[in-house]
């Protein structure tokens, strides 16, 4: 056993050394490693966050914008549609003038071809008269 003793001591010597020259500083570059990885690793989550974040309000603008654009749509619409109408009530309106002028018209030449029709009636049946019955029934007639 006294043999093993130099073989045990140099084994406790490199086992020490091992751990001051290779495990320590394999195990401080690991920790960093790992460290700096999980910082990234948190950094592309917050960077994933905030373009998520920046897209949702994208989006809502979008919307917003879309909403304002159909809004704008349906008041022209709105707006065409009133000038519409107004425009057909208008042509509606001269129409029924130009009808009620046209009526009115109508009316007076009807009157006053009436009143010609009533005064050659008059004439014709006087000159028919004449012509068919002579001069002394034609007094008698008349009275």
């Amino acid at each position: 056993m006294l043999g093993s003793v130099p073989t045990m001591v140099f084994f406790l010597l490199l086992a020490a050394a091992y751990g001051l020259l290779v495990r320590r500083p394999l195990e401080r570059t690991l920790a960093e490693r790992k460290a700096r990885t999980s910082g990234a690793v948190e950094q592309a989550r917050g960077a994933i966050a905030a373009a998520e974040a920046e897209t949702t309000a994208y989006e809502e603008k979008l919307r917003a914008a879309r909403s304002e654009i159909l809004a704008a749509r349906e008041r022209r619409l709105q707006q065409w549609q009133a000038e519409r109408d107004a425009a057909l009530e208008a042509a509606r309106g001269a129409a029924k003038e130009k009808l009620a002028a046209a009526r009115t018209e109508i009316e007076a030449a009807s009157g006053d071809a009436r009143k010609q029709v009533e005064g050659a009636t008059e004439m014709l049946s006087e000159q028919i008269l004449r012509a068919v019955l002579p001069v002394s029934k034609l007094s008698e007639a008349r009275s």
